[in-house]
């Protein structure tokens, strides 16, 4: 059973094979926010995330005997690398089962600590399916992403780091996802802690603690694309749920839009690289999801790895919901200078354009009608209006996109 000894042995085995990853003071968010805010930075942690220290933990916790077939497992990214590592620092083989839909980046890096990975599924709980029947025919050790005592007690080492720093702490956000993250915290955080708010974040895309603790049993949400795909779970554990359920006071929604605002606001304003999933607890705060927040806060990062495709798919959604970024669809006339004349109009709003494409080919045109795709850069939503204002004005029909 998960109790605070098993997280404090897990503390004195993880030492020196885990890196204690920053706590650190945002200046610019706590005046944001009204509140002294902290994050809890796993996104700088060995393998990108949090996941290693469970996997290690389970792992280094095994007889010899148990891992003589390797290790097996399945992952949506970084409990695979946090297994792969482990298993390359004891010297076994390790098989990841992932999904498809897996960002190569993960699929690269699991690779990279060598394990063989095998891609299979659209969801983690296809892949996850897999590997239980493989590891069943090869006899190899199955470690579990999220619902085992001893991969929770190595989660739960983070909020015995984060009591350390901050013993007057009164508000912790984590992220949720199989739920082993949040039980391991609350678990180190409530028998000596009481008074601490313990507030859970998922995506809408995949809420299914969410709709767990309203239904009071384990339920099986749809789970649909997300920027979060690393707590993109349709089934939460069984041993996960009733910690949750007891130990962890509120568990929130957030939308992709505040999602992609939190990761591109971390990027700029912190010089943070965070993921979907780790980025779903300053989300919660920046949406307003979380009310009556006060006293010290932690934001627990929980991991950094997002490929390069996906930045920049996040950094325009990002800038898209802060008002910093418009999409414009225009019908001109086909003649000399009508561009041009669009153009300076434009220029006379002070937004900048960063795209611009023109097409007097399309079937749907009415002759003598040419069609013009605009991105412009913009200063936010009252700068956004002043230059749809503007150009309707100036007579132009404009279609917003998305």
């Amino acid at each position: 059973m998960l109790d605070l000894q098993l997280i404090h042995e897990a503390s004195d085995r993880l030492k020196k094979r885990v890196r204690r990853t920053e706590l650190i003071h945002s200046h610019y968010f706590s005046e944001k926010l009204g509140i002294p805010l902290w994050f809890k930075c796993e996104n700088l942690q060995r393998t990108g995330a949090f996941k290693i220290r469970g996997a290690l933990n389970f792992m280094t916790s095994q007889p010899r005997e148990a891992l003589a077939k390797g290790v097996i497992t399945a992952s949506a990214g970084n409990h695979a690398q946090g297994v792969a590592f482990s298993a390359d620092l004891l010297g076994v083989a390790a098989t990841v089962f992932m999904p498809e839909s897996t960002p190569p980046q993960k699929v690269f890096a699991t690779r990279d600590y060598g394990a063989e990975v095998v891609l299979t599924g659209r969801t983690f709980d296809d892949a996850y399916a897999a590997a239980v029947e493989a590891g069943k025919a090869s006899g190899a050790l199955f470690v579990h992403p999220f619902d085992d005592p001893l991969v929770m007690a190595g989660q739960g080492t983070i909020g015995l780091e984060v009591l350390e720093e901050v013993p007057d702490l009164s508000t912790i956000i984590v992220p949720i996802g199989g739920g082993g993250l949040i039980a391991g915290i609350a678990t180190a955080i409530r028998e000596t802690h009481p008074h601490v708010r313990i507030i859970g974040v998922e995506s809408t895309a995949a809420p299914s603690m969410h709709y767990s603790l309203q239904k009071g049993k384990i339920f099986t949400a749809p789970v649909t694309v997300s920027l979060a795909d690393g707590i993109a779970v349709k089934r939460v554990g069984k041993n996960t749920f009733p910690i949750v359920r007891d130990l962890v006071d509120e568990v929130v929604l957030v939308e992709e839009e505040d999602i992609a605002l939190a990761i591109v606001a971390l990027l700029e304003r912190t010089k943070l690289l965070v993921e979907g999933a780790g980025a779903v607890p300053l989300a919660a705060l920046m949406a307003g999801k979380v009310e009556n927040v006060s006293g010290k806060t932690v934001c627990v990062l929980s991991g950094g790895n997002i490929d390069v495709k996906t930045i920049s798919v996040v950094v325009e959604r990002g800038l898209l919901a802060a008002g910093r970024y418009l999409k414009l669809k225009i019908e001109l006339d086909d003649l000399p200078g009508a561009l041009a004349k669009l153009t300076v109009e434009i220029a006379e709003t002070k937004a900048n354009i960063s795209m611009i494409t023109h097409d007097r080919r399309s079937k749907s045109l009415p002759i003598g009608k040419t069609e013009v795709h605009l991105e412009l850069e913009t200063r936010g939503y009252e700068h956004i209006q002043d230059v749809i204002g503007h150009l309707k004005q100036a007579g132009y029909e404009i279609d917003v996109l998305k």
